[in-house]
């Protein structure tokens, strides 16, 4: 009696757990939804994503959704493409939007699009929705040396066929700014800047900015202009100053060569006092070695004595007198 109660519960509880492990390995609940959808898909085909480790849900929840929205898309197609590490999700909600904008967006150019990193329905949002960047201020010096700040606003829109491979808004706000630059120096006047603001939006639309980016530019409006600096004046006073700077040097030079010059001329003076000495010492020498040669009398050195005695005391009296007209 026990074994007949107990061999039909074990055979129930093995029935349990293969339903159990079936269930949890075979997402029929998700089949059941998908047929309710009208997506046709195999069992089977469920059970090879679990083999392929491709998680069911990722790409049958997005499948009806593109069903239901009238897209042509096929189960090998998303599988693909969740295999290769991109947003299933994000992919169909893309070719959705795009599809209810009248935008032609392939399936394989949008999942490309989601492999290289950029947020395909964001992308399609902005063709839809144009999005504005505003650049911050952008300085020029105009010809007359007057500083112009200016701050633009970009209207631009997703370009679905270079957005693969398009350089991004940084390069849209680089290229801008370097035409309003570029605008703001080629004006004679600052006033005509001020004066005619939507000039830099024509000359900076004629340029073809958006060439190899991501984004087509709708307008390019002028939002603030401002009056920077006297850059002209302030090179000017810069300049000057570097002038007198460098005249000061030179003079300063100049001055010092002089100062050099005139220490030398007192040496030359010096040595040649020290040489006037010198000849001065060997005198004596030359009137004792005549008076031996009998070159020169007795009186011959008297009479010269009275001569320097004679020399000496009018240069006393000349000295004298000097200082007497100093005193007066």
């Amino acid at each position: 009696m026990n074994q007949d109660i107990i061999v039909p519960i074990i055979i129930a509880a093995v029935i349990l757990i293969a339903l159990i492990i079936l269930f949890t390995f075979v997402p029929v609940a998700l089949w059941i939804s998908a047929l309710a959808a009208g997506v046709r898909i195999s069992i089977f085909t469920l059970v090879g994503m679990r083999l392929r480790r491709v998680i069911p849900s990722r790409v049958i929840n997005p499948l009806i959704k593109a069903h239901k929205a009238g897209l042509k898309v096929d189960t090998n197609q998303l599988e693909s493409h969740y295999l290769a590490g991109g947003n299933v999700d994000r992919v169909v909600n893309a070719l959705i939007a795009a599809h209810r904008a009248n935008i032609e967006l392939p399936f394989e150019r949008s999942a490309a699009i989601d492999l290289a990193g950029r947020d395909v329905l964001e992308a399609v949002q902005m063709s839809v929705n144009p999005k504005v960047i505003e650049t911050p201020f952008i300085s020029g010096v105009a010809i007359d040396g007057i500083e112009v700040k200016a701050k633009a606003r970009i209207t631009v829109r997703a370009n679905i066929d270079r957005l693969v491979g398009g350089a991004g808004e940084d390069t849209i706000i680089a290229r801008v700014g370097e035409g309003i630059v570029s605008t703001i120096g080629s004006s004679t006047n600052h006033k005509n800047v001020l004066e005619n603001p939507d000039k830099i939006s024509h000359n900076v639309l004629e340029r073809g900015l958006d060439s190899g980016t991501a984004f087509e530019i709708l307008s390019i409006d002028i939002a603030d202009i401002d009056i920077g600096k006297n850059i002209g004046a302030m090179l000017q006073t810069d300049q000057a100053e570097a002038d007198k700077n460098i005249a000061q040097a030179k003079a300063e030079e100049r001055r010092a060569m002089a100062v050099a010059q005139e220490q030398e001329n007192l040496a030359r003076v010096q040595e040649m006092r020290a040489k006037v000495v010198e000849a001065e010492a060997e005198v004596p020498l030359a009137l004792a070695e005549a008076l031996r040669s009998g070159n020169m009398g007795v009186m011959d050195y008297m009479n010269y004595q009275n001569i320097n005695a004679d020399t000496t005391m009018r240069d006393s009296i000349g000295d004298l007198s000097n200082n007497e007209e100093e005193e007066r």
